[in-house]
């Protein structure tokens, strides 16, 4: 699925720039832009440059907005068509998604993105989706002992982000920072690590079935459609869990994955062994920590990805994990695909689901401006 991925604000700029660092030259990057008002945290990135970076907002003096919501909104509206503009040099109509990747606790990146988001579906079919990190509750207590900065208005910043984005945007991948931090660090202690989460999981979901080899053939090919169907359209909270099982490539594999089309076949691999992992990696990936928590397991609509070397794509247990899958979630129906990648030495398994009910935090976010 090929996505053009656009960092705002701070945090999103500091995680798209993550994010070309460590998939550069992959194919399920269309395109990748960081927008900010702030000159400063711009020039501090590393990987991409000064082509994909740009300033807007002059009205606030190249500086940050210091949690100003209202003057990000502000801004936001004077320059989404600039913005959209900023992009024309990496052909965004190739674009099969829009991903916006913001700090939904801040002022310049969560003010701009819903009104960027409604650009873009003005100018272009494709959906838009956002990854949007929330605050951990220590950020807006004034008395906390740590050496984080505080941000006051943080939560209220971002209860009133997911509102007004779930009128312009597709679908919102919330992630819960607190729900990544060590019982000893601070959210700052912790910034390239939990970032470089955030990375792992876009590139897992929109990476999958993008592979550099073409003669490796999936048996269920997943699409922009898929995922589109599994989210919805309606601006709601999708969670997203990954895992990841650490296998033994087989020496030689088919050219055509799972030997469906080719003479040669793949070299065996033991069934019970392949059969464990996939399991494995399933249960993992939707009982263990996700971008947010879902409550009690269920949605109305699941989407499950499998990968790793073509001979350990067991399909009976694929299936088997489609199955319960639906009983631990209660979808009527998964949509699902497989993501060959010849050479791996990991299986791995994605599971994204929509229509969940609304987890705590994401609770408690909103009765901050109640």
């Amino acid at each position: 699925m090929r996505v053009h991925v656009i960092g705002l604000g701070g945090a999103g700029g500091r995680i798209v720039d993550r994010l070309a660092a460590d998939h550069h030259g992959d194919r399920f990057l269309q395109g990748v832009s960081a927008f900010d008002t702030d000159m400063a945290s711009l020039e501090s990135l590393q990987t991409l440059g000064p082509d994909r970076r740009y300033r807007f907002g002059d009205a606030a003096g190249g500086d940050g907005l210091d949690g100003d919501l209202h003057a990000g909104r502000e801004l936001g509206r004077a320059h989404a068509s600039e913005l959209g503009r900023a992009m024309d040099d990496e052909n965004p109509s190739i674009a099969e998604a829009f991903v916006l990747v913001v700090g939904l606790g801040g002022a310049a990146g969560a003010g701009a993105a819903p009104a960027l988001a409604a650009e873009l579906g003005r100018l272009y079919d494709a959906p838009t989706y956002v990854f949007g990190v929330l605050p951990t509750p220590t950020e807006t207590e004034a008395g906390a002992n740590d050496d984080a900065p505080r941000r006051p208005l943080a939560e209220k910043n971002a209860a009133r982000t997911l509102e007004a984005l779930s009128d312009d945007v597709d679908a919102v991948f919330p992630f819960d920072n607190a729900a990544w931090l060590k019982s000893d660090e601070t959210i700052v202690d912790a910034h390239d690590r939990v970032n470089g989460v955030v990375v792992e999981r876009i590139a897992a979901l929109f990476g999958a079935g993008e592979g550099d080899d073409d003669a490796v053939t999936p048996q269920q090919v997943l699409d922009a459609s898929d995922v589109a169907r599994a989210v919805g359209d309606d601006g709601e909270i999708a969670a997203l869990g990954y895992a990841t099982q650490p296998v033994e490539p087989p020496e030689t594999e088919s050219r055509f994955g799972l030997g469906l089309f080719g003479s040669k076949e793949p070299e065996k691999v033991d069934t019970s062994a392949a059969v464990s992992a996939i399991e494995t990696v399933i249960r993992k990936a939707t009982r263990g920590k996700g971008t947010i928590e879902v409550p009690d397991g269920r949605a109305d609509r699941t989407l499950l990805v499998v990968g790793g070397p073509p001979a350990w794509l067991n399909r009976e247990a694929i299936a088997d994990g489609r199955r319960w899958l639906a009983e631990e979630t209660g979808s009527g129906a998964i949509l699902s695909g497989d993501a060959p990648t010849p050479g791996s030495e990991a299986v791995f398994a994605v599971v994204v689901r929509s229509g969940i009910d609304e987890p705590d935090r994401l609770r408690e976010i909103r009765d901050s401006i109640a």
